[in-house]
């Protein structure tokens, strides 16, 4: 947890004070030290947030914390430079300053800077990317982790630059597979709006004088049209408030965002979607870091670390847990329910047969061919739900507008 530190120093006779971001006093004091060389640190100690830090949190956790985030290609490149520069024998420190120079993202500028400095206070590569993690998600750490662990960075950040390329990509594919939908759904939102709010209020005025019994499915509609035109812009306010208070709660409360995750792999295509992606990124992390010959407990408690959904995240923690109590890993990965039985026989194969990471690798392609094949045909999926919502609106509106009518007709033909 990153804590807040007044430092106070004296600099060329003259006493002033620094705000630093730390994880701990000590941190704190490294920090400024590293700031202010030519300075005598006099003491240091924990104040609260400023207040505009606790309004950039409180915004983060209402719109989402995605501003923050790097621009991931401009992260792919600065991490294949500095996969190239530790492969030319340039230290892990040079190659962060020089590669903070080069890049043409401010944002991504100012965090190698910052890195720069922790490396120079004597933290760790791994310590002064943990500061960031929000902005170079989970995968980035385990990855620079791993490479401090063997020793060898230049590989570990060659694989982290295929690794978010290949869920750049994945993100990519999903995003134009639901692009089409979301034109269609929202043309046909705009046009039931309107058609609610401009056309119905004109047979409005024949039906009430009229003056018959209306059948359901034009009081139904007429309802419609009352509330859109009296409360439309109520009923948007409301709507938006209760996405801001979802998001706000799924990033502030736990039992809240524990909840919906297990809720949401429960519903149609999008929980599959959620299944697959993550046990994908799961399975490709662990792979790797068990082929570097990580340790099987610390492979899966980092691979852990990437998974959002905090009810796969749980099953596959039972897993970590399971194998430090001395179980092996197919009786783990079975316990958990999750993955099929030709999985698990794949990876009891592999682990007596002592080819652990190639059948780890099937599993992987495996569940990476699952998500690109539900990504491929999500319009097929979606498109029987969108033909629903059509024929259901035009089927309420035929009847709501043309039963009355109908029965008008019959009415003048019966007199």
């Amino acid at each position: 947890m990153i804590n807040y530190f007044e430092v106070n120093y004296i600099q060329k006779g003259k006493r002033d004070k620094v705000l630093i971001k730390a994880k701990s006093r000590r941190d704190a004091i490294a920090i400024a030290q590293a700031k202010i060389s030519s300075g005598t640190i006099l003491k240091a100690y924990e104040v609260s947030a400023p207040l505009e830090d606790r309004f950039e949190d409180f915004k983060d956790k209402v719109f989402g914390g995605n501003k923050k985030k790097v621009n991931t290609q401009n992260l792919i490149a600065a991490i294949r430079q500095l996969a190239v520069m530790t492969n030319a024998g340039i230290s892990i420190h040079d190659s962060i300053k020089e590669v903070g120079k080069a890049t043409v993202d401010k944002q991504l500028k100012e965090i190698f800077e910052d890195i720069d400095e922790d490396l120079n206070a004597g933290k760790s590569l791994t310590d002064a990317f943990l500061k960031y993690r929000n902005q170079f998600g989970d995968v980035t750490i385990a990855m620079i982790e791993l490479g401090e662990s063997t020793g060898n960075m230049s590989d570990a950040l060659t694989k982290l630059a295929d690794l978010l390329q290949e869920m750049e990509d994945n993100a990519n594919k999903l995003k134009a597979a639901l692009r089409y939908p979301k034109i269609v759904m929202s043309a046909i939102a705009i046009a039931f709006t309107i058609l609610m709010m401009y056309v119905v209020p004109k047979f409005k005025e024949i039906f009430e004088k009229l003056g018959a019994d209306l059948p359901m499915p034009t009081k139904i509609l007429l309802f419609l049209e009352h509330a859109l035109n009296t409360y439309g812009l109520y009923i948007l306010l409301t709507l938006i408030a209760m996405i801001m208070l979802h998001k706000y709660k799924y990033k502030s409360d736990e039992g809240y965002k524990r909840t919906w995750d297990k809720h949401i792999l429960k519903v149609y295509l999008i929980g599959d979607v959620i299944f697959y992606a993550s046990l994908s990124r799961f399975m490709l992390i662990f792979t790797e870091l068990v082929r570097a010959g990580i340790p099987v407990a610390e492979a899966l408690d980092t691979s852990v670390m990437t998974i959002d959904n905090e009810d796969l995240k749980d099953k596959l923690s039972m897993v970590k847990h399971a194998v430090g109590r001395g179980s092996n890993l197919t009786e783990a990965f079975e316990d958990t329910q999750i993955f099929e039985g030709m999985l698990i026989q794949m990876i009891r194969a592999g682990e007596q047969g002592g080819a652990l990471d190639q059948m780890l690798e099937k599993v992987t392609d495996y569940y990476r061919e699952k998500f690109n094949y539900l990504i491929d045909n999500m319009s097929a999926y979606i498109e029987p739900i969108m033909i629903g919502f059509i024929a259901g609106m035009v089927l309420m509106l035929a009847l709501g507008i043309f039963l009355p009518m109908w029965d008008m007709g019959q009415a003048v033909k019966g007199g």
